[in-house]
Order: C-alpha cells, then structure tokens, then sequence
C-alpha cells in the first residue's frame, strides 16, 4: 500500500542556473524525510533549456514536468494539481531549506496533529547558525490577521493541503501573486504556529523579478499589486463578518504598501 507524502515540495523553475537548482534539490534531501514521506515536483516553466538532463541523477527522487511559459503563477498551479502530499512547500528553484530550523517545522507538525499552517522566517545570509527557535504563537489564521503582520511570501509556510480546498494562483501576476494566496489560505486555517527559525534561504540575484527597474517593468509591478488589492477586497466582502475584517486589515495594509511603492518607484532621481 502506497504511503500519502508528508510533503510535498513544489519547485518551480524558469532559465535558473542548474547548480542552483541542484542545490535545492539538495537541501530537501538532506531532510529527515523517507523517500516514502516526501515528493519533489519540479515545474520548469518554459526554460530555454531544459535541465533535465542534469536532474538524472535523481532518478526517482524527483518528478520533472516541463510546460509553456506561464509565470511562476500558473506553474505553482501545476505542481499544486499534480501534489499528493499532506501538506506543501513552495520553493523557488534558486532557493533552498535549511535543514535544521526547517527539521524543527517538520517536528512542529509532526508532533501537532492540529497544526494546519506553520509559519517560518527567512534569510539572505547562508552562513547563519541558529539553533535554538522560539515558538511564537499558535492561533487561528484570522486572529493572526487582525494581530501580527504577516510575512505573505508563499515560500515562509508549511501549510496542509485539505486546508487550501480549490484556492490557485491568479495566473498572469508577475508580482504579488503570494499576496493574494495568503490571506484566502489563512482565512480557511484553524491553527497556524509560528515560530522565528529561519528555515528558507533567499537568494538575492539581480536578474530576479523584484529588481527589474525598466519603466514596462515597474509599470506591470504597480499594476499587478493594484490587481491584487482589488481583488483582495472584493472577495472580503463576499465573506462573513469576522472573515472580512481579517481580510479588510490585510488589504489596509498592503494598500500603505502600495502607496509606498508608488512613491518610490515613480519618483524622479531629481525630486
């Protein structure tokens, strides 16, 4: 009888260095996972070449679909129609885990049958060597709305695949898309744990989405937020009432975001 996944991990992948994805691939095996409690599924995005070729290595460690160009967006969607695990991981292919903050999310849902949502924090700085973490609350996701800023990033929580139901990614957001996913999932969590272990490694690159500075770009950057925040507020007031005002701080909030934003990124250099 086939075992369901602990996790499944969501990698996706659009014309990123093959040691770097590699890398990531990498930290996941290094998890005290079973080959039995984990599923790796690779979404490549349309790359100009595919890796795969380099990803043999892995024989059935992996499973590696290619598709059209579609946006981090819509390949997020295919790895999430294609997941069998009991709960998911986002990563971007350029990023990796680190194992021992992340062994202590993977205890944390190991020994919390309740747990829906575990939260986690990042870092840019690999060499970090924190070892002892903090567990710094467990409530519902709407009462973490309304009391904590959140960190929307999709990559920052482990989160249990029953609880999602039938929410996707907007497909076309370049930018924000995580913004939009985030509340709808914790609006649907009964318990998130949150803890500081800086359990995911960003990396900063030039060529990533959010330091393309042209005007074509900032104009879609302003835009696709916009998108976001509208559509935010129009499904709060679908919602009922203790729902909508968890949303209405969200979308409060990443609407200062935007106005900051806009500030910053139209500017002049002479003003």
């Amino acid at each position: 009888m086939n075992q369901q996944p602990l996790v499944s991990f969501i990698l996706t992948d659009y014309n990123l260095p093959t040691d770097m994805l590699c890398e990531c691939i990498d930290s996941i095996l290094r998890l005290s996972l079973r080959s039995n409690e984990r599923e790796i599924i690779i979404v490549d995005d349309g790359s100009d070449n595919s890796p795969m070729n380099d990803l043999l290595k892995y024989g059935d460690d992996i499973i590696y679909v290619r598709q059209k160009n579609g946006g981090v967006s819509t390949a997020r969607n295919t790895g999430l129609a294609m997941a069998n695990g009991e709960f998911i991981q986002f990563i971007d292919g350029d990023d990796y885990l680190i194992q021992a903050p992340y062994e202590y999310c993977l205890d944390i849902i190991r020994q919390n049958k309740d747990a829906d949502v575990v939260m986690f924090d990042f870092t840019h700085n690999n060499h970090e060597a924190t070892t002892s973490y903090n567990q710094t609350s467990k409530k519902s996701g709407m009462e973490l709305m309304r009391s904590e800023n959140l960190r929307g990033s999709a990559c920052c929580y482990l989160f249990r695949q029953t609880v999602r139901g039938q929410l996707t990614f907007t497909p076309g957001i370049a930018y924000g898309e995580d913004e939009e996913f985030t509340p709808q999932l914790l609006i649907r969590a009964e318990t998130v744990y949150t803890t500081d272990a800086k359990a995911y490694y960003y990396r900063e690159r030039q060529t990533s989405a959010v330091h393309k500075s042209s005007t074509a770009d900032i104009d879609k950057r302003l835009k696709d937020h916009m998108a976001v925040i509208l559509r935010l507020n129009e499904f709060a007031d679908t919602r009922p009432y203790e729902e909508r005002l968890s949303l209405q701080r969200r979308v409060a909030q990443l609407t200062m975001d935007h106005i900051y934003n806009t500030i910053i990124l139209t500017r002049s250099e002479n003003s």
